[in-house]
């Protein structure tokens, strides 16, 4: 079976290296890399030696959830429709406010983004 490091909190990933006989800084190692470097290709970990590379290639991935729909309103409002996997499904929403700001670089792509933390959500947000 293969597991997804992604679906590895702090503690878990250190408890997966360990069960590998790996030493528990590994496991922040490996959450650099995905977290931090945003890496999803377990070979271009540079600095995790080429024997765990192997080992973690043949026992676990890297797969974030795949898009199952992406629109966009004329607001410019974006909803994503997230696969979980065993058929659960989670909506993700960004809602841009304002218009960009003329003397402000950083205000200019201000918005709220919403992700459900659970497939099922009761709240029925107009905006989903």
């Amino acid at each position: 079976m293969t597991v997804n490091l992604l679906g590895l909190d702090a503690r878990q990933l250190q408890e997966f290296c360990s069960a590998l006989g790996e030493k528990p800084y590994r496991a922040k190692q490996l959450m650099r890399w995905m977290h931090h470097a945003g890496v999803d290709d377990i070979n271009a970990m540079t600095d995790v030696s080429k024997a765990l590379r192997e080992r973690l290639s043949d026992t676990a991935e890297i797969a974030a959830p795949s898009i199952l729909r992406d629109t966009t309103a004329q607001d410019g409002t974006r909803k994503w429709l997230l696969d979980v996997g065993t058929g659960n499904a989670i909506e993700t929403v960004f809602i841009p406010e304002g218009s960009p700001h003329p003397n402000d670089a950083a205000r200019r792509y201000r918005g709220t983004l919403c992700i459900s933390s659970q497939a099922g959500c009761a709240l029925e947000c107009s905006f989903c």
